[in-house]
């Protein structure tokens, strides 16, 4: 069997939507032909823990770590709630951010390049290239963010003359936070000269993206695949549907996410639908950024809030499987049309009808549109968000809300897995 090394920083008890793609990649990868080894982290710093994922890792999985540095743990001693935050993604406004923000910004965007792992490469290297000669492996697979990864990929590919697969889950200088993080000329630079080393040298490359395909497409000749998130085959009891009208959104809901327009649309409903207010639940469930819980407070739409922060993995699905309609919002930029949030695949087995929102352009739209799973939205679109509302409130009322979901098992882990195989093979 094929032997096969992968190199993560986001790995079980780690939460969120960065470890899970490469967790259930690992759980198919031997049935067909090849052994996955993961290496991370001993001591990592996760702003989420889910101990539900560690339930999905093999006894059989061969897991290798070294211990790794990260800033983020002296600042934590100083800053611990900041940092936390900051850590998981939640960058406060400009116009609100303290001076001790501002700084710790400007100091993670122009000290760590790319990304505050920067310190865990060189031992890294060192280890895996002895690792690497005593095991016969003769393939390593890096996945970012961080993209500090890449770096260790392309020092092993290097020394060992491995096959080396850069996965990228996320795009890496045309990522949305990118321009939040304070970045002097000279750092900018620096980023786009270590993401155009990295994809001019890496035997294979994989996104999730067809746009992000065609900005990489722009700077290397390497080929390019796109692999998209999936879903699994959860074993999630049936779940009673909400009595409410619960329209939910699982995952984070960061500054820049906060879809104003959502709001003031349901303001507008609950004032002009008599009995609207009687049904409306809107469940969130994940982080929020204060800028979002402002925003639901100054619409008059606080009391219709079910804020159940985060929740373990499998209780998110049965969350998604009980609510009326799941909503997925992306931040309006140019720079996000190339997202597609992992969430949005388990939305689709989910059972219920989607409505998504996003810039014009967006990825995701095609894929909505094409399983007939709900209903995309840009962020010019008032008038059809409020028609698409009420027409779906009306179906609540009438009990006859679903959704008839087509070509579905193209997204399933394991095809996608085996997409995968067939790269490593």
């Amino acid at each position: 069997m094929k032997k096969v090394l992968i190199i993560t920083y986001y790995w079980p008890p780690a939460g969120g939507p960065g470890v899970q793609r490469w967790l259930k990649f690992v759980k198919y990868l031997p049935e067909f032909g090849i052994e996955p080894v993961v290496y991370i982290p001993e001591n990592p710093t996760y702003p989420i823990i889910d101990e539900a994922f560690s339930k999905e890792v093999s006894p059989k999985l061969t897991v290798i770590k070294k211990k790794i540095f990260e800033p983020y743990g002296f600042a934590s001693m100083l800053y611990k709630n900041k940092v936390k935050k900051m850590s998981a993604g939640i960058i406060p406004n400009s116009s609100k951010q303290s001076f001790s923000e501002k700084v710790a910004l400007w100091i993670r965007g122009n000290f760590f390049i790319p990304d505050a792992r920067i310190f865990w490469v060189r031992p890294s290297v060192h280890f895996l290239e002895r690792y690497i000669q005593e095991h016969a492996i003769d393939t390593i697979i890096t996945t970012g963010p961080p993209h500090s990864l890449h770096l260790i990929g392309i020092k092993l590919q290097k020394r060992l003359n491995v096959k080396w697969v850069a996965d990228f889950r996320d795009p890496w200088t045309t990522i949305g936070y990118q321009k939040d993080l304070k970045l002097s000329r000279y750092s900018e630079f620096k980023h786009k000269r270590m993401e155009r080393r990295v994809l001019k040298a890496a035997d294979q490359i994989i996104v999730t993206s067809q746009t992000t395909k065609a900005d990489f497409s722009k700077i290397t000749t390497k080929p390019i695949e796109i692999i998209t998130n999936g879903f699994d085959q959860e074993k999630v009891l049936a779940e009673t549907l909400d009595s409410k009208f619960s329209l939910a959104h699982i995952g984070s809901l960061l500054s820049e996410r906060n879809p104003l327009f959502l709001w003031q649309t349901l303001s507008e409903i609950v004032n002009e639908v008599s009995g609207f207010a009687d049904h409306l639940e809107i469940k969130l469930i994940g982080t929020l950024s204060p800028e979002v819980l402002e925003s639901i407070r100054l619409y008059q739409l606080e009391d219709f809030m079910n804020n159940l922060g985060y929740v373990p993995h499998d209780e998110a699905i049965a969350q998604q499987r009980s609510s009326q309609v799941l909503l997925l919002i992306e931040i309006n930029s140019l720079h996000t049309r190339s997202i597609i949030p992992g969430k949005l695949f388990e939305y689709m087995v989910s059972g219920r009808p989607i409505v998504a929102i996003g810039p014009n352009g967006s990825d995701f739209a095609e894929i909505i549109e094409n399983t007939s799973t709900g209903i995309f939205i840009d962020y010019a679109g008032k008038d059809l968000l409020k028609r698409t509302i009420l027409a779906l409130y009306e179906s609540y009322l009438d009990g006859n809300l679903t959704v008839e979901p087509v070509e579905l098992e193209q997204y399933s882990r394991r095809n996608l897995t085996q997409k995968l195989a067939g790269l490593l093979s």
